[in-house]
């Protein structure tokens, strides 16, 4: 009994390892969760985010030029030589004439001074130019994450379909391959018969290898694809992932039309270049700030007998009115080269505006073509696939030639290829579609 118990418990461990080494089947991932996953491991979707958290920042900094400054200083003088000062001799001497001076040295060798001085602007235009064009500047970098976004999102999607594709593409082959070895073997058997030449055998054999060599470049570019895929998506290109091989054809014809992200950019680009025109004009304004300080002089004499150290308190308040009454022709200059950009800014935004109109309409085009043609290109496959089965058992029934079924192959594989041509014409005009309309984006 206890040999038997021995027995089941080094069964059940060898049962365990085995199951332990066991290859884990890759997890499948839709494209939504392709796209969730960048979004939270992306590099690049994690510096865009870093850069809108920079022009907040700089927003911020801005606005802190209105809040009221204080500084603390301090300053201690040990004159080893006490300054000289010239005074009227009369001043000494009443009875001498006038513009006569001499000299006397005022003051004590320790001078120290403490105070605390405070200083808030009152109106600065500049400063508050300054906040509005850091304030655009803010909605630019978020634009530009978005942009950033859709760019991954693009890629991503576009890596997906490539490699959808490429398994579809695989598929064929596989079908193809199947068909082809069936054909061999039974020309191989005529050829045992003396029914058929060596040369008939050896195209059938050519075919396969050629399907073969077709097959393991597939491979490999799958492999690229889905390495690209992961590189996109952020995660290492060791781990093992699937996709969903169903290629889903979503008619989305009335896609919500939006501004994309390039118009709003080049749009608030414009306003960006206003803000600082407007900045500069500002900057001949008068500014004006309230000031003030309250501090202690201490003036100290170190000799015995009349050592001493003495505070008095300073202290004041003002008001400063600063006005540029001429800084040359400089910020003239300035003016006119900021109108100039906004010229040009204008005419980017009217461009992109008519490209994006132009590049939609094809796409919509494009993209309703390319519907028509992978329904088209899919009952062809269907009928080339009737034919090549027809042709197979008609030349079992010796009423075919191994000509009319390498035809008939070949007619399959153009149907193939032509249908897989199509879904990728479909699915570039489905991406730039939603790219174009601004609805690229999963949120």
């Amino acid at each position: 009994m206890l040999v038997n118990t021995h027995k089941l418990k080094i069964a059940f461990l060898l049962l365990l390892i085995g199951v332990m080494n066991l290859p884990l089947q890759a997890e499948e991932c839709t494209l939504e969760q392709c796209i969730d996953t960048a979004q939270v491991k992306n590099k690049m979707l994690l510096m865009s985010k870093t850069t809108v958290a920079i022009g907040e920042q700089r927003h911020k900094e801005a606005v802190a030029g209105l809040i009221p400054k204080l500084t603390v200083n301090g300053d201690y003088k040990y004159y080893i030589d006490l300054p000289y000062q010239l005074m009227p001799l009369s001043t000494f001497n009443p009875t001498a004439p006038a513009g006569q001076f001499k000299e006397a040295q005022f003051g004590v060798p320790h001078n120290l001074n403490l105070n605390v001085q405070f200083a808030m602007p009152l109106f600065n235009a500049q400063i508050l130019g300054g906040m509005k064009t850091t304030k655009i500047g803010a909605e630019m970098s978020e634009l530009q994450q978005k942009r950033t976004e859709e760019q991954v999102f693009f890629d991503i999607s576009n890596l997906y379909y490539n490699a959808q594709i490429l398994q579809k593409q695989k598929a064929f082959i596989d079908s193809n391959l199947l068909n082809t070895n069936k054909l061999l073997q039974n020309m191989q058997l005529l050829h045992t018969q003396d029914m058929l030449k060596e040369s008939d055998v050896t195209k059938v054999e050519l075919q396969k290898a050629q399907l073969q060599t077709q097959l393991q470049l597939v491979d490999s570019k799958l492999v690229q694809v889905l390495n690209a895929l992961k590189f996109s998506m952020g995660i290492p290109i060791t781990q093992e992932i699937a996709i969903n091989q169903a290629i889903e054809f979503k008619n989305n014809a009335d896609f919500v039309s939006q501004k994309s992200v390039d118009i709003q950019l080049v749009e608030k680009h414009n306003l960006f270049l206003k803000s600082e025109l407007s900045t500069l004009k500002n900057s001949r304004l008068p500014s004006l700030s309230l000031y003030g300080t309250y501090g202690q002089t201490g003036f100290g004499y170190d000799e015995k007998p009349n050592d001493f150290l003495k505070f008095f308190p300073v202290s004041f308040v003002g008001v400063q009115l600063s006005y540029p009454l001429f800084t040359g022709t400089v910020t003239q200059r300035k003016i006119n080269q900021k109108k100039l950009e906004i010229s040009n800014s204008k005419l980017q935004v009217d461009q992109a505006t008519e490209q994006n109109n132009m590049l939609t309409d094809n796409a919509k085009r494009t993209k309703l073509t390319a519907q028509q043609t992978v329904e088209n290109t899919l009952a062809q496959i269907k009928l080339s696939e009737t034919v090549y089965n027809q042709v197979v058992l008609q030349q079992k029934q010796g009423t075919a030639s191994l000509t009319d079924i390498l035809l008939a192959d070949n007619s399959l594989r153009e149907s193939q290829q032509n249908y897989l041509s199509a879904v990728v014409e479909f699915l570039k005009a489905e991406l730039e579609l939603k790219k174009l309309t601004g609805n690229l984006s999963v949120n």
